[in-house]
């Protein structure tokens, strides 16, 4: 359902339905105003001196009753078909988008969809899959069920569609990423799988608002939601040009570990892998410990977390050192600027308290500026 404190919402859902405030300046606009309400209630001389807010976008604001009425019927909409609404504030909202400079400010989801789980991977690859290619897939899923992983995929024909099939099959947590908004599901024959995941941990998630019109460019533009969500990608199955290697491109600008399963070189649908192989954006996929490798993944580690909990007396570290200590109990190795903004505290600080816990022998500083915990 969508958030209850709906006036707060519906400041949120109008700022975000104004024409050219995208994710950056929506940003800055609540670093500088704290909030969207303040943005619609500040006196247009303090609104017009926030960075990138020209006057011609100030005076938007005359508008504003307009985007009100939008907004409270989206948000009615949604109460009515059980879609919960997150926006770039909540809580619950994917942390792993947050790094993304064109994270979307708001999130449309249904079912039990954790969209902050431990470990995500996304399987992607041709709606042409050959049974070679479906097969992988399964395969893949099956290695990777001893890791309680969420996959995540777009539902689409093809490696989709069995990625998201063989999940349920595998009692793991499924995530279909949508181009059209979450009550319309597409393509349609595809709807009994979206109720199972819905009804088993899983769920759908899209940008799109209920009601709106599906485009052609909405499918690329969620490409980018799934390499955001997910700590890996694997592309499976991929001809030269497509949605999985436009999903493999955005995953590695986002720094994020991409794998390709090698494929026959006289097939169409290898070329896409073998090429992203060969040109570096990916690392050739052979099985699980690929995985375990690129991600400091173990089975272990799954049932451990709880036991440092209570191994680990945290009482005699400051507020943040512990926080530093929680994070990295849950996401067991980050980048420095990656914990600053989870934690929204300053690297200067964040530096010192990290390198206290390093001499502690509780944490270790790895290459690329990256933390772990040392057990």
């Amino acid at each position: 359902m969508s958030n209850p404190n709906n006036e707060e919402l519906i400041f949120e859902l109008a700022l975000n339905l104004i024409p050219k405030i995208g994710p950056s300046l929506y940003r800055n606009i609540l670093a500088y105003t704290g909030s969207a309400k303040d943005f619609f209630d500040l006196p247009q001389g303090r609104i017009s001196k926030i960075p990138r807010i020209s006057k011609k976008l100030a005076e938007i604001r005359k508008d504003k009753d307009q985007y009100f009425r939008e907004a409270s019927e989206i948000i009615s909409n949604c109460e009515k078909k059980g879609i919960r609404i997150l926006t770039f504030s909540d809580n619950d909202f994917p942390t792993r988008l947050k790094m993304m400079d064109d994270c979307p400010m708001v999130l449309y989801t249904k079912g039990q969809v954790n969209l902050n789980p431990n470990r995500s991977v996304a399987i992607v690859g041709t709606r042409n899959a050959t049974e070679y290619g479906k097969n992988i897939t399964k395969k893949i899923i099956e290695d990777i069920g001893p890791y309680h992983a969420s996959i995540i995929s777009g539902l689409a024909y093809g490696v989709d569609i069995e990625a998201h099939k063989t999940s349920l099959a595998n009692n793991l947590s499924t995530i279909g990423v949508l181009g059209s908004s979450v009550d319309q599901i597409y393509p349609a024959i595809h709807k009994n799988t979206a109720v199972q995941m819905m009804e088993n941990q899983g769920g759908l998630i899209s940008e799109y608002p209920p009601g709106t019109v599906m485009h052609p460019s909405n499918f690329p533009k969620r490409n980018r939601i799934i390499s955001g969500l997910a700590d890996a990608v694997i592309v499976v199955e991929a001809a030269q040009k497509g949605g999985a290697l436009i999903t493999a491109e955005i995953a590695f600008s986002y720094n994020k570990e991409v794998f390709a399963v090698p494929g026959n070189l006289l097939s169409t649908y290898s070329e896409g892998c073998n090429n992203l192989i060969r040109s570096m954006k990916a690392t050739i996929y052979t099985g699980p410990k690929d995985l375990e490798e690129a991600l400091s993944w173990s089975k272990e580690n799954l049932t451990s977390t709880n036991t440092k909990n209570k191994v680990l007396d945290l009482t005699k570290y400051n507020e943040e050192e512990r926080s530093i200590l929680n994070i990295l109990m849950e996401k067991k190795e980050l980048e420095i600027d990656q914990i600053a903004i989870f934690l929204n505290v300053s690297i200067s600080s964040l530096a010192y308290n990290l390198l206290n816990l390093e001499f502690e022998g509780l944490i270790k500083s790895m290459p690329g500026k990256r933390y772990r915990l040392t057990q």
